[in-house]
């Protein structure tokens, strides 16, 4: 909920003698792994981010402001439970962001709107861990606020070393997400993708030069565009995220790799990014709009390069799979997957097989066949990044 702080007298001028700031616009979007403010200002605001504990907070002080917008234009979503905004005396303001969970600020800056005729706020918020936020808060100091706007990307589970080549390992489902069930063990797919997903990182970190890292280490519950965030944040390459779905037709088994795209290439996949997509529903989130971005045609250009090393990696799982690893007809499918929709992190979504088929089941429950697809998904990583190095990537 947005709410006003009373404004400390009514008149232009501050106690020093000089004219408020008016802010006459504001607006946010996002959702619970980043969020931005954007708020619109006559004249170029001069502005401080500090941050504050139990519970984690974001104070942005301004010079003296006369809030003019609709408070309904700064209510509070995505990361944030709560704003606030007011004068705090003569000649200063705040803006108090209460966040649902830690939170830094990734990117703040000050820029002329459209039109040349404003400038704007532009606050990116996004989501980090308890110890980052300490970090923040220790580390600040309230009389030197431009330190306190100095904030680092939140940290890899293992600090990689200079040249790593560093991979996101996403189990897919968890906590209240269940995912598919077992046709004959009831057993639930979270529990399937975080086993394979530890075999993957493990083995995967037992080569030189690749530092692999868990998006969930435990059966916890992580939205789609937190996973998506955690991969970005942790300057991740690449991004694998892994299922074991199931079907009505029992008959039909083995592997597959999907990748994004904004068309599916058959029902198939279509149906599955759908079921897919309502992971957050299943745990009361709504689906969010994403942050704008500013450069629209680099983001396209960027996507666009990024989706065709998705392919590629999807080509090499399949090459490692030959004649080793049972695939579906057509193994190469795409559609509309949210989890795969960073735009600088080539991704994939491996669905291992099928627990509504008992073969496939009995497979997807063997620490063996997890061990050999463990090998067999390195040679394929280790395959596609000796590729891109080959081409300069």
């Amino acid at each position: 909920m947005a709410v006003t702080v009373p404004l400390v007298g009514h008149s232009v001028a501050t106690a020093a003698g000089e004219e408020r700031l008016l802010a006459y616009g504001a607006r946010i979007v996002g959702d619970d792994a980043r969020t931005r403010i954007v708020i619109d200002f006559d004249r170029p605001p001069s502005f401080s981010i500090h941050y504050i504990a139990n519970p984690e907070r974001v104070v942005v002080d301004l010079p003296a402001t006369a809030f003019g917008f609709p408070a309904k234009d700064l209510e509070a979503r995505g990361l944030f439970k709560d704003i606030r905004y007011g004068t705090m005396d003569g000649d200063s303001a705040r803006i108090v962001l209460t966040a649902i969970k830690p939170v830094r600020i990734g990117m703040a800056r000050v820029q002329a709107d459209e039109n040349g005729k404003g400038q704007r706020l532009v606050l990116e918020a996004e989501m980090t861990d308890k110890a980052t936020f300490a970090e923040l808060v220790k580390a600040q100091s309230w009389n030197e606020p431009e330190a306190a706007q100095t904030t680092s990307a939140i940290p890899a589970h293992d600090k990689p070393a200079p040249g790593d080549f560093i991979v996101a390992v996403d189990a897919g489902h968890g906590g209240i997400d269940t995912g598919a069930i077992g046709v004959d063990t009831k057993t639930q797919e979270k529990d399937v993708t975080l086993a394979f997903a530890k075999t993957l990182a493990d083995r995967l970190n037992r080569e030189p030069g690749i530092k692999a890292f868990l998006t969930r280490k435990d059966d916890s519950f992580l939205s789609l565009s937190e996973r998506v965030q955690i991969a970005r944040q942790n300057h991740a390459a690449l991004f694998v995220s892994m299922h074991a779905d199931t079907l009505r037709q029992k008959d039909i088994r083995g592997a597959t790799v999907y990748t994004i795209s904004d068309k599916a290439s058959d029902k198939l996949a279509a149906d599955l990014a759908d079921r897919e997509n309502l992971s957050d529903q299943i745990a009361g989130k709504a689906a969010a709009t994403e942050p704008p971005e500013v450069a629209d045609i680099l983001l396209d250009l960027t996507r666009r390069e990024t989706q065709a090393f998705s392919i590629s990696m999807a080509e090499s799982v399949l090459a490692s799979f030959k004649d080793q690893v049972g695939t579906i007809n057509n193994p190469h499918r795409h559609a509309g997957f949210r989890v795969l929709q960073a735009p600088d992190v080539p991704s994939i979504l491996l669905e291992l097989g099928f627990l509504s088929n008992k073969e496939d089941e009995k497979l997807l429950l063997d620490d063996t066949w997890r061990a050999k697809m463990g090998d067999l998904l390195t040679e394929a990583v280790k395959h596609y990044h000796a590729s891109m190095v080959a081409n300069g990537g």
